[in-house]
């Protein structure tokens, strides 16, 4: 088995995000799937894949903290 598992398992990850009900859960199982993606990209040396997937994951983080700090009311 090649580095295809790698990129079968982000696929996974990121399509059962979808069945989350809580948008920061989402976002965290995106992250993590992007992390993945970034993992199999290095490996079949994608750039492309590697830099829009360091995207995802990096809007992913951000809007995830972001939330948390206005739930939390903290600045």
């Amino acid at each position: 088995m090649g580095p295809e598992w790698i990129g079968w398992i982000a696929t996974a990850a990121f399509a059962s995000s979808y069945f989350c009900k809580e948008a920061r859960t989402l976002r965290l199982i995106q992250g993590m799937a992007a992390i993945l993606w970034i993992g199999y990209g290095v490996f079949i040396q994608a750039t492309p894949v590697v830099v829009a997937n360091v995207i995802v994951a990096a809007a992913a983080g951000y809007s995830t903290f972001r939330q948390s700090k206005e739930l939390t009311g903290t600045n």
